[in-house]
């Protein structure tokens, strides 16, 4: 995958799966836009892109803000002539059950995860749309915004936004030739050694087992990369508003929401009617399962 020529924004990529992309693309041609909150984060990171023969600069700021998504893009333009991919990657944890979150903790995680995403995504696509040579927005979502969480009410909710929005943008942008797709990885991270279920495995010293690889999908954040590589290079440009999740040994492309059943009754639906009709309805499984380990 060239992407020679290619200029790119990667939001949060001062660590963890930010960095492991802007690296990759890096790697692969393309010049990058290093982002973090942590001023020593942007220059590590440009550091190492740069002394692997890369291109690279960075931008010190919180995303959420407008500001930030305008000044990522001037940065870009300014540095490297223009934009062609933005990954907003960019994300913070404030986990709490329903009853003893706080309004704090919930405008937080949606402030940098779903308002961040939409104020970079929106001044690219306006950068895109003015070069009149197309681009990728490669969003990333999670598999708490495919299924829930418990005690992520926040994260769950502006994950299952950003996939919503990928499948927005592609309808807007289609005749820009701008492809939107949301990523749904899994990986370890800081973040994800957070999660109770997963902490003990992560912990462990040594590589993953082969079972967690493939039946968790759990991997290296190196793992994730190559299909944000994939998703930025023109060998995907026919493929939009989708959301595809990578994670250890495992790549899946997850269905959208759609009506399962449909029943029709004449003149419209009484309480006692609904009743009957969803007896014995098989519903829909929710949350993420815990991992487990195959029995011996």
């Amino acid at each position: 995958m060239n992407l020679s020529g290619k200029v790119a924004i990667v939001t949060g990529s001062g660590r963890g799966l930010g960095l492991a992309y802007a690296k990759a693309l890096a790697q692969a041609g393309a010049a990058v836009v290093v982002n973090d909150v942590e001023e020593k984060a942007v220059a590590a990171a440009v550091g190492e892109i740069t002394a692997a023969g890369g291109r690279a600069a960075g931008v010190a700021a919180a995303v959420g803000p407008a500001a930030t998504a305008d000044l990522l893009v001037a940065t870009a333009v300014r540095e490297f002539g223009r934009l062609d991919v933005l990954v907003t990657n960019a994300g913070i944890l404030r986990d709490r059950v329903l009853w003893k979150m706080s309004d704090d903790e919930f405008d937080a995680v949606i402030g940098v995860h779903l308002k961040g995403t939409f104020t970079c995504a929106r001044a690219a696509a306006v950068q895109m749309r003015e070069q009149g040579e197309g681009g990728r927005l490669i969003l990333v979502s999670s598999p708490a915004g495919q299924r829930g969480n418990f005690g992520q009410t926040n994260y769950a909710a502006a994950k299952a936004g950003i996939a919503a929005m990928a499948r927005t943008w592609a309808l807007e942008l289609a005749r820009a030739n701008v492809t939107v797709n949301a990523v749904v990885p899994v990986a370890v991270t800081e973040m994800t050694r957070t999660i109770p279920a997963f902490a003990p495995l992560l912990d462990q010293d040594g590589p993953l087992p082969a079972w967690m690889r493939r039946d968790e999908g759990m991997g290296t954040v190196e793992d994730v990369a190559g299909l944000v590589v994939f998703l930025a290079s023109d060998a995907s440009s026919a493929i939009t508003g989708q959301a595809i999740g990578i994670g250890g040994d495992r790549l899946a492309v997850w269905a959208h929401p759609k009506e399962k059943t449909v029943a029709f009754a004449d003149g419209g639906w009484k309480a006692e009617a609904i009743a009957d009709e969803l007896a014995g309805a098989e519903w829909e499984t929710y949350g993420i399962p815990p991992p487990r380990a195959p029995r011996e």
